[in-house]
Formats: C-alpha cells, sequence, structure tokens
C-alpha cells in the first residue's frame, strides 16, 4: 500500500556508517562494471532494438542496445549473491527480487542510450539505493566528467561527495563568469534576466552528477523515470544541492520517492511508477526555475 505521507522521514537509525558505505561501495563496483563493459561495446557495432516502434523508419523511440540487457542483468546476479533480500527496480527488467523491502536498487545500465549508439561521448552508468523510498547512496560513472576522464561519482548519506575514491569540493562559483550554465529540456523560453544558458545533454544521470559537481548550477526534468535520477538525486543532496519535485501544481521538496498517489488507479501502484517534475541545483537557482516553472511555455 502507497504511504499516503511522502515527507516521512524514515527510519534511518538503523542504517548504521558501516551498512551506508557498503551500500556505496558496492554501488561504485557495480558502476565501475558497467563502464567497463560499455567501454569496451564502443569498439564494436551494437545490436539495437527499440521500445516504441512504428511504421516510419524514423519514428521508433527509446532506444535500447544489446549492453543495457546484458549490464543489468550482470547486476542483478551479483546483487542476488550479495543481497538476495534486497528488491530491484531496473530499466530493462521488470521482474523484482524483494518485494516490499526497505532496501531497493535502482539501475539504468546506461542512461544517454541514443547518445551511446550514435557514439556521442555524453552516457552513464546509474546505480541508486534507496531505503523506504529515501535516497541513500548512489553511484554515477560517467562517460565525462569534471577531470575530462571516464570516472565514477559517488556517495552515500552523511558523507562526501567523491570521485574515484578522493572527496570532490564542487566547482566554486566564478564572480567572473555572468552566464552560468543549466540542464534543462529547452521546450520553452526562460527569462533571460535569469542568467544563464540551457544545455541538452540527452542524459539526466549525467546532468545530475554534474550539477553535484557544480559544472551546471541546476538542472529540471520533465517526469523522469526514477532510474534516471535516484542514484543522481543523492549525489546532489550530499554536495548540499536541493531538489524539489512536483504532482500536480505545486513544488515541494523532495525527500523520499513514494509513487504517485493523486489518482484512485495509482495508489497501490509499485515504486517503480514514480514519475514526477524535478528541479536540482543550488537554492538560488533552484528558486528562478521554481517560479520560470510556473508561467507557460512560449509557443
Amino acid at each position: 500500500m502507497t504511504d499516503p505521507n511522502p515527507h516521512r522521514q524514515p527510519d534511518l537509525l538503523s542504517l548504521t556508517s558501516t551498512m551506508l558505505l557498503e551500500l556505496e561501495h558496492t554501488a561504485v563496483e557495480f558502476a565501475r562494471l558497467a563502464g567497463a563493459d560499455i567501454m569496451t561495446a564502443l569498439h564494436r557495432t551494437l545490436s539495437v532494438r527499440y521500445k516504441t516502434a512504428a511504421q516510419s523508419e524514423y519514428a521508433p523511440t527509446d532506444p535500447v542496445s544489446e549492453v543495457d540487457q546484458r549490464v543489468e542483468e550482470l547486476i542483478r546476479n551479483r546483487l542476488a549473491e550479495r543481497f538476495p533480500a534486497h528488491d530491484i527496480i531496473g530499466e530493462e527488467i521488470s521482474t523484482h527480487a524483494g518485494a516490499e523491502h526497505d532496501v531497493v536498487w535502482v539501475i539504468d545500465p546506461i542512461d544517454g542510450t541514443g547518445n551511446f549508439i550514435n557514439g556521442f561521448p555524453l552516457f552513464a552508468a546509474s546505480i541508486g539505493v534507496l531505503y523506504q523510498g529515501y535516497p541513500v547512496a548512489g553511484a554515477l560513472w560517467c562517460s565525462s566528467s569534471h577531470a575530462l576522464r571516464p570516472g565514477v561519482y559517488h556517495a552515500h548519506r552523511g558523507a562526501s561527495l567523491c570521485f574515484d575514491g578522493e572527496a570532490l569540493v564542487p566547482r566554486p562559483t566564478n564572480a567572473t563568469v555572468k552566464r552560468y550554465l543549466a540542464g534543462d529540456p529547452g521546450d520553452r523560453d526562460l527569462d533571460p534576466s535569469i542568467g544563464w544558458d540551457i544545455r541538452v545533454t540527452g542524459s539526466a544521470a549525467i546532468e545530475c552528477a554534474f550539477v553535484a559537481a557544480g559544472l551546471l548550477r541546476a538542472a529540471r526534468f520533465r517526469q523522469p523515470n526514477l532510474w534516471d535520477i535516484a542514484a543522481g538525486v543523492t549525489l546532489v543532496q550530499v554536495a548540499g544541492r536541493e531538489v524539489w519535485t512536483r504532482s500536480g501544481e505545486d513544488w515541494t521538496p523532495l525527500i523520499r520517492f513514494v509513487p504517485d498517489v493523486n489518482t484512485a488507479r495509482e495508489r497501490s501502484a509499485p515504486l517503480r511508477t514514480w514519475r514526477q517534475d524535478l528541479l536540482l541545483g543550488d537554492a538560488d537557482a533552484v528558486a528562478q526555475l521554481r517560479a520560470d516553472g510556473n508561467q507557460p511555455a512560449s509557443g
């Protein structure tokens, strides 16, 4: 049954620092495993299918490569050996290993598959860990980073943001830069007085990592899937940025992920069904995006 109070603070006392560290280290291990497979696959011709097909060859959407399926199966098998009771939510496989368990692993083997299959070097592997819906650990292998190389951004609740095992201090604001960058779907005109330029990367996970690291000042997502952002939300929150969500008309700080309870049809929906608008970034940028998002889109 869906929890009617999405803002309830879970009892995290049962998660010791040792447990949280183990969850983070496991997430990093799996993210690196996925990254290695992705890098190897770049050197060969990939088999690609589409989740949404149409009569026109130009219309299919939601590409899936052979790597997506293989990597998720590999991670699921490893998790079954290490944490057999834990639940798993993955993009490519809908089965649940331990439905109703407090700990849920949220896996996206490749976020930005469209970029990946076309050789456009912005994609990621995302491994997030939720406890009672509360984001507690995450690891993102990214094809590019602040260090101009592939690597893993990772963190757990109560610790520091890290990159490849080293603590990472988010990029400081440069007072001489007059136009900052924000990730945005690019489907509307922003008020030019806001003071930033829009970037569309094609990967929500990459944008979450870049917000956490301070490369993007903010990012906006229109109803992303849980696996796109579960790990990234943890990194952004650990880095001291804000995360807000909107179901309906009102924006609220994201505390935990719960299924949408706005309609009777969804009251018993699994956590996998979560899809809400999301804003994340520094406090001033998020406040401006919230205000701008309440205005009608142009065109």
